[in-house]
């Protein structure tokens, strides 16, 4: 499986890296989180769905530029979550697509969470309502990968604690079997809590640990999820 390299952060080996999302509506709230963030962060995720003027391109682009300068060498992942993937805003596909290639022609960010262009790719799937079953799970970070991303992810929401065994087993079964990128997979809610933690044993090579405000059902703080991946790592 080939890793993937963003600026001094190496996805896909060793201890799983903690991407932390910043949310804010304001610029102000934006930057005071990304600050915040840049403290605990191997990467920091945008949701700029969640930002005021994130369809005014000139106010993004200058917002990415000033998250650029405060969060130094560490790497960025643009995303805009659409409203039917669990984000804050709807948007047509047609601007979907601009808004994407406006972000990564910019220069600041090191990942998207769509495809464009020289940066990397994730590509993810949300499941709000349910958890596939494991053949579903396997299948659909397998359309992934096939589709040219960098990185490949899904999180699904556990009706049970039998249905956050279904996402680990698919998880390990796509890492064993089919993978030649990075897999990050996450079990949401409280009740799927276990699969943010236990990444490396399973094969996901990312998790979200938040400092401000969560941006998922179930993420735990970046610190204390930095000190449980270590402690896991060292047994």
């Amino acid at each position: 499986m080939n890793t993937v390299n963003v600026r001094k952060v190496e996805i896909g080996k060793g201890i799983p890296k903690i991407c932390v999302p910043v949310v804010g509506i304001t610029r102000d709230d934006i930057i005071d989180a990304a600050c915040k963030a840049k403290e605990t962060a191997d990467l920091v995720e945008w949701r700029a769905d969640w930002y005021e003027d994130v369809l005014d391109f000139k106010k993004t682009e200058k917002m990415m530029e000033e998250l650029r300068e405060t969060l130094g060498d560490i790497p960025l992942l643009f995303t805009f979550r659409t409203l039917k993937e669990g984000g804050e805003k709807e948007i047509e596909k047609s601007v979907y697509v601009k808004l994407n290639e406006m972000a990564v022609k910019t220069g600041f960010a090191d990942l998207v969470d769509a495809e464009a262009y020289g940066v990397k790719v994730i590509a993810s799937n949300h499941d709000f309502q349910k958890t596939p079953p494991k053949e579903e799970i396997v299948s659909r970070l397998c359309f992934m990968q096939e589709c040219g991303a960098d990185i490949v992810k899904i999180a699904v929401m556990p009706q049970s604690k039998k249905d956050v065994l279904t996402l680990l087993l698919a998880t390990e079964e796509m890492v064993r079997e089919h993978a030649k990128c990075p897999v990050v997979t996450m079990s949401m809610s409280e009740v799927g809590v276990v699969s943010r933690i236990c990444g490396e044993a399973f094969g996901s090579a990312l998790t979200f640990g938040a400092v401000k405000k969560a941006s998922a059902p179930g993420q735990l703080g970046a610190e204390e999820l930095r000190m449980v991946l270590k402690i896991l790592h060292d047994v």
